[in-house]
């Protein structure tokens, strides 16, 4: 007796062989899992103490021991209650959610110090200058400046000073 044969000339074994191939293929071609939705995003560090690993567990070694509470990160993977971070240096590794929060933050970089203006843009007011590792809480952006506030004193800083602004 000779095998079904589909339209093509192919076998029915065939044709469905060629479709289990192509099912897999395209779930292993998804780009991310679930829980790296919504990745990358700002957090800030909220605990006087945090501790960054070099992996998702408690087991892993210590890479850095942060004491700066409000500091800015960047999220860029999620896994169970880990979060992998990269921090202002540039330097990355694991940390609990439970010491991160969606405040958004920034800390002032480059070189020389940072104006702090009434209003947004260079003519208004000079409020202060703020050293570069100056860590404030970040308000709204736009036309290259934001609002920033740093112990209770309120203003707006350009953007471009800022780390933690713009998208993730």
């Amino acid at each position: 007796m000779a095998p079904a044969r589909s339209v093509y000339g192919l076998s029915m074994v065939m044709l469905r062989l060629l479709s289990v191939l192509f099912l897999l293929a395209a779930l292993g071609s998804t780009p991310a899992r679930a829980e790296d939705d919504g990745v990358p995003y700002w957090a800030s560090i909220d605990a006087d103490v945090a501790n960054m690993r070099v992996g998702p567990d408690d087991s892993y070694k210590i890479n850095w021991i942060y004491r700066r509470p409000h500091l800015p990160v960047k999220v860029v993977r999620r896994e169970g209650p880990w979060r992998l971070i990269q921090d202002p240096a540039g330097d990355r590794g694991w940390m609990r959610d439970l010491l991160l929060s969606r405040q958004r933050t920034a800390i002032v970089t480059g070189k020389g110090l940072a104006e702090m203006h009434r209003q947004p843009g260079p003519t208004g007011s000079l409020l202060w200058k703020l050293e570069p590792g100056v860590v404030g809480l970040l308000g709204e952006c736009e036309s290259g400046w934001c609002r920033f506030e740093v112990g209770g004193h309120k203003g707006f800083a350009p953007a471009e000073r800022l780390w933690g602004t713009g998208t993730p």
